[in-house]
């Protein structure tokens, strides 16, 4: 195993064993930062690593992309811990106890993220993808309150249903892969079956997809398997949610990504682009118009998560170098803007007692560092210039209208609705008379900046070397 791969498993991994033991607040949540900032570093050392693939790990463009976006969120994302949940503790929403659980937790969750991510081997890749369920699930019912209980049990069981899915599918894709390949780890070996693909039998492959697409797409979000998401992102920690939004959402994406590849190399099989296409439009066009119903502020932004997963599904659906590209940068954007979202939003929720959007009025008075974050989100992930996200859904608008225009309106109609109730619920909690309660919050405003600063950069210019590598990224994905 390359060094640079085993560290980034290994150090959160660790780093949750020991945070396990670790009392005190302050040093638990400073060893959490600790430990991704180090996961990061590890993360970006994948770059100069050699590529390559083995029986159980692999590396390459696409999945570095991936490990430098999951680890650089958690990094943020455990800065912005540090505040939220110290306030949850004065509040006595958490015990000390179960705030080290938390940080045990995080840290195992990102490593169980980054196996998922290194995973040439299939059955591993279910592994991780199936212990970050696990432990998200926990999460989420952390405040053990009847609400947030009933959201993880509600996620559990429908994770569950998805995780046995798609669990279901790589057997399939492994009984598949033995005509070629025999019986053993070649046939659990991704890079393998993909070589081998058009020996594959077709059948198994369309039935396996079918599996996996039902599985992994309940974990991606997507409508109807949906209903998990928003219990999950407004019961659970806020820092849990920018995690959700930001990161786990993508690995069950790669997952489905990587066997996509398989299908579409066995000509036989069924393709599967223009079923993502359709998946895709319907979570689009179906969250676009749930944001108009939403009351809780959370619950608003988790459908919006849907809405852009179905955007980034559909445009890897149409497939292409061009559109695979702009798949990928909109899934960096909507990673880096939704959890810089969610910053704003937990410190919100927190200055003001509530998440019911009716009872936030008047952030521009009473917090106005607050109001410029949260509206300066809002404004990128409503896809307004200069910001990155309006770059990623003008490549993917346009890629589609050379292709298929009607499809391009469909997509259009689908970001003009839920650009019309993101600005509608913008502006009500920004301006007007400020509700009440108005508590003080010591909010940690770094992340947020830096998650802002990278998307607006990126709507501005995006450097030759990071075009380079999205370009190569795209290639591989087909």
């Amino acid at each position: 195993m390359n060094l640079s791969i085993a560290l980034v498993i290994a150090i959160p991994l660790v780093g949750a064993a020991i945070l396990a033991l670790v009392p005190g607040y302050r040093i638990s949540a400073a060893g959490n930062v600790l430990a991704m900032l180090a996961t990061f570093a590890a993360g970006v050392s994948l770059i100069f690593a050699p590529k390559g693939a083995s029986d159980y790990f692999i590396l390459d463009e696409v999945n570095i992309l991936f490990i430098i976006l999951n680890t650089l969120v958690g990094l943020t994302t455990s800065v912005f811990s540090a505040s939220y949940i110290g306030h949850e503790i004065e509040t006595g929403k958490l015990t000390p106890t179960l705030v080290r659980f938390y940080h045990a937790m995080f840290l195992g969750m990102m490593g169980a993220m980054n196996l998922a991510l290194t995973a040439n081997n299939i059955g591993l890749l279910w592994v991780g993808l199936e212990l970050a369920t696990l432990i998200t699930v926990v999460m989420v019912g952390i405040y053990r309150t009847p609400a947030a209980i009933e959201a993880a049990w509600k996620y559990f069981i429908l994770g569950s249903v998805g995780i046995s899915l798609a669990f279901f599918g790589t057997i399939l894709i492994y009984l598949a892969g033995q005509a070629a390949l025999g019986e053993g780890l070649p046939a659990m070996t991704w890079s393998k079956l993909l070589e081998s693909a058009a020996q594959l039998d077709p059948a198994l492959v369309n039935l396996a997809f079918v599996f996996l697409l039902v599985g992994y797409g309940t974990k991606i979000g997507l409508a109807p398997m949906h209903a998990w998401l928003p219990d999950a992102h407004s019961e659970g920690p806020t820092p849990i949610s920018a995690v959700l939004s930001g990161l786990l959402l993508n690995i069950a994406l790669y997952a489905l990504l990587r066997f996509k590849m398989i299908a579409a190399a066995n000509p036989g099989a069924i393709n599967p682009g223009p079923i993502l296409v359709v998946m895709g439009l319907v979570s689009l066009i179906f969250a676009a118009f749930m944001l108009y119903m939403r009351r809780d502020i959370k619950r608003l932004f988790a459908y919006s998560s849907i809405e852009h997963m179905g955007l980034i599904t559909f445009a890897f659906g149409m497939g292409g170098p061009l559109a695979n590209f702009a798949g990928l940068l909109h899934m960096a954007m909507h990673s880096l803007t939704k959890s810089a979202i969610f910053f704003a939003v937990g410190h919100v929720a927190q200055a003001k007692g509530t998440q019911r959007m009716e009872d936030i009025r008047g952030l521009s008075v009473s917090h106005p560092g607050l109001a410029i974050g949260l509206a300066a989100g809002v404004i990128a992930i409503a896809g307004l210039p200069p910001f990155g996200v309006f770059m990623s859904e003008f490549l993917i608008l346009t890629t589609t209208f050379a292709r298929q225009p009607w499809l391009a309106v469909l997509v259009a109609f689908g970001l003009l609705v839920g650009f019309g109730a993101l600005l509608w619920r913008l502006q009500e909690m920004i301006f007007g008379e400020p509700s009440e309660p108005s508590h003080k919050v010591e909010a940690s405003y770094a992340p947020l900046l830096v998650h802002l600063a990278l998307v607006l950069m990126a709507g501005l210019y995006l450097p030759g070397p990071v075009v380079t590598w999205f370009t190569r990224a795209a290639e591989l994905l087909k």
